[in-house]
């Protein structure tokens, strides 16, 4: 899938992969949408949520040129897409033990180290788009479609969940905008009831992976590329927008818009926001709040954290 690694064009500024990787993906949300609501309509696909709390307190106006951007992992969702993406991988036995070995090493490296070397993480990416490779878009969008349902339905934050709601019942565009692939985020937002996804965009010949990316992941300052680009597709005024956020990562994406809010925010975006005087939202309680947990690492991490979480409940099992 999109985000399981990079490509990394040696030649490109990390400027020009990330509005690359914004513009392919809000190309490919756009177009996802327009299917979603042809096939659908936005009304169908968007039942009340029982059980969400109250409506928020905060007011959201019907405005045609408002929508709302909301990232995904520990967000929208308790953990990262592709932690949960990999343990469905697994399952199906789309990994080696030596694979899976391999991965669990890269990730522990990578959350130890704390840095991303270069080169280290070139081949972390390279071992990860090895997965896909080859395999048909169709395919991994149906597993998609069954990873969801074993594990993520139940993982959804009621909290955040009515918060989009709220910005669909106003009359508003509502997006995902994550790391996670494109393809898998789609089928997220669609469950969900929302408008569409801003992924990780993998190249794709013929509807087989080829093993490449279209830029970066989407992480970090290519996510705001890929709001800004939706927004100009889409007509909006993003000073009229709203964007939601866990992670200080996503501070650009956050800053683009008129209406920034800080969901489940880890330490220096929490810093960040108060400073700011921006709006914040805590769903979570007690020990979980206060200990936040590990941060999601984009594209490999977050796959190399499901395999190591894979390669647990095996031993646990046998």
């Amino acid at each position: 899938m999109a985000a399981l690694g990079w490509l990394h064009p040696r030649r490109r500024s990390a400027t020009a992969r990330s509005v690359l990787a914004g513009e392919a993906s809000a190309e490919a949300a756009r177009k996802s949408s327009q299917e979603l609501e042809e096939l659908h309509g936005r009304a169908a696909d968007a039942p009340p949520d029982e059980t969400a709390p109250e409506a928020p307190e905060f007011p959201v106006a019907g405005d045609e040129k408002a929508a709302a951007f909301f990232d995904l992992d520990n967000t929208v969702m308790q953990g990262a897409a592709l932690f949960h993406f990999g343990r469905g991988l697994y399952k199906r036995k789309f990994f080696q033990r030596r694979e899976l070995a391999r991965f669990a090493w890269q990730q522990a490296w990578f959350r130890m180290a704390g840095i991303e070397d270069p080169e280290h993480m070139q081949d972390a990416r390279d071992s990860a788009l090895s997965i896909v490779k080859g395999h048909r878009v169709a395919e991994l969008m149906s597993i998609g479609e069954e990873i969801y349902d074993e594990y993520m339905a139940e993982r959804i934050w009621p909290g955040t969940r009515a918060l989009a709601q709220a910005h669909l019942d106003a009359g508003q565009k509502v997006w995902l905008v994550t790391a996670a692939p494109v393809e898998t985020a789609t089928i997220i937002a669609r469950r969900l009831g929302l408008t569409g996804a801003l992924g990780t965009v993998a190249e794709s010949v013929h509807g087989v992976y080829t093993g490449k990316l279209v830029g970066e992941p989407l992480h970090g300052p290519a996510k705001a590329e890929a709001v800004r680009a939706l927004a100009a597709a889409e007509g909006l005024d993003l000073a009229r927008c709203a964007a939601y956020s866990d992670s200080h990562n996503d501070i650009p994406m956050l800053s683009l818009v008129g209406h920034p809010y800080a969901i489940n925010p880890d330490a220096k975006l929490r810093k960040h926001a108060r400073a700011r005087e921006w709006r914040l939202r805590d769903y979570r309680t007690g020990r979980k709040a206060a200990k936040v947990g590990i941060p999601a690492a984009a594209g490999v991490g977050a796959l190399a954290g499901g395999t190591a979480a894979a390669i647990a409940l095996h031993r646990r099992r046998h």
